[in-house]
C-alpha cells in the first residue's frame, strides 16, 4: 500500500455541541483535524478508502528459493520439475500446479494489500467482469478468478486501464466506521471547536506540576496523556482503548524483497 499520511476524507459526524457561532468552513477544518488525530492514534487501518492498482498474477513458487522449496514441499504433491524463472534462478514447479490450502490444482489468484472493504471493478482488457460468476474475493485479499480462466501474468503497464493487455482493479480498502467511532470523533471535534475556535492555534492545557491549598492537592500534566497516546476525553480514549489497546502506530505487516506489489498511478 503507499504511504498515506491521513484519512481519506474526514469521519462522518453527529456533533453534541453548539455550533452556530461557527462558520461551516470551520467546522469542517477542526472534523479534518480530528479525524486526522483519531486516524493515525487507532492504527491508521479505518477507511473505507477506493484505490485502483495493477496487479500481477501470482505465480508457482515464485518467492520461495529452491532449497526452502525441496526442504518444506511447497506446491502439489507429487514429482518436482525444475525450471529457470524470469530472474534466471532455477526453481522447482510441481505438476499439479500452486495448490492453496485445500486445492488440489492451480488456484489462480492475485493479491490486493488490505485490509479490503470490498470490490467494485475488475477491469480487464476494457471488459468489466461480472462479480460472483467471473472473480471472488477471499481472505486477506486474494482475488480468484472464476469460470475456468486466469489471470494474466503480465500486462502492459504503459498503456491506460481499459486497453487491450491491461488488468485494473478498483477496490476499497480500510476497516468500516461505526457509531462509536463517530462518537469519538464527534466528542474530540466538539472539543477543538470550544478550544480552538477560528484561530490559528489552541489554547494552551493548563501544566499544574503540584498546587496545594487548603488541604487540597492538585498535580497535573497534560503530557504524560499525549505521550500514551490518548486524547483526555472520555469517549474518544474509550474507542482508542477498545479498538487499538496495544497503542500500534500502524497494522503489522510481513514485507519480503521476492513480493510484487500492485502498480497504482500515483500523478495524474
Amino acid at each position: 500500500m503507499t504511504l498515506q499520511i491521513g484519512p481519506c476524507e474526514p469521519w462522518p459526524v453527529d456533533l453534541c455541541c453548539d455550533v452556530s457561532e461557527h462558520e461551516p468552513a470551520t467546522v469542517d477544518r477542526w472534523v479534518a483535524v480530528a479525524s486526522s488525530i483519531l486516524w493515525a492514534l487507532s492504527g491508521r487501518r479505518w477507511g473505507p478508502c477506493p484505490i485502483t492498482v495493477r496487479p500481477c498474477r501470482r505465480d508457482c513458487l515464485e518467492s520461495a528459493p529452491v532449497t526452502f522449496q525441496a526442504a518444506a514441499g511447497v506446491g502439489g504433491a507429487g514429482g518436482w520439475i525444475p525450471y529457470i524463472g524470469a530472474d534466471g534462478q532455477w526453481r522447482n514447479a510441481s505438476p499439479c500446479g500452486c495448490s492453496s490450502d485445500c486445492s488440489c490444482g492451480e488456484l489462480c489468484e492475485i493479491y490486493l494489500p488490505g485490509p479490503v472493504y470490498d470490490v467494485q471493478e475488475v477491469n480487464q482488457d476494457g471488459t468489466i467482469l461480472a462479480p460472483g460468476m467471473e472473480y471472488r474475493l477471499d481472505a486477506p485479499g486474494r482475488l480468484v478468478r472464476l469460470g475456468g480462466e486466469c489471470w494474466p501474468t503480465c500486462q502492459d503497464m504503459a498503456a491506460a486501464p481499459g486497453e487491450p493487455n491491461t488488468l485494473a482493479v478498483t477496490y476499497r480498502w480500510g476497516l468500516p466506521l461505526d457509531a462509536a467511532a463517530v462518537a469519538a470523533v464527534s466528542e474530540l471535534a466538539c472539543h477543538l471547536l470550544r478550544g480552538c475556535g477560528s484561530s490559528c492555534g489552541c489554547k494552551a492545557n493548563r501544566n499544574v506540576t503540584r498546587y496545594q491549598r487548603q488541604g487540597v492537592e492538585i498535580e497535573m500534566d497534560p503530557t504524560l496523556i499525549y505521550a500514551e497516546g490518548r486524547t483526555g476525553l472520555p469517549m474518544a480514549d474509550l474507542w482508542l482503548a477498545a479498538v487499538n489497546p496495544g497503542r500500534l502506530p500502524a497494522p503489522a505487516r510481513v514485507y519480503s524483497p521476492d513480493f510484487r506489489r500492485p502498480r497504482v498511478t500515483q500523478w495524474p
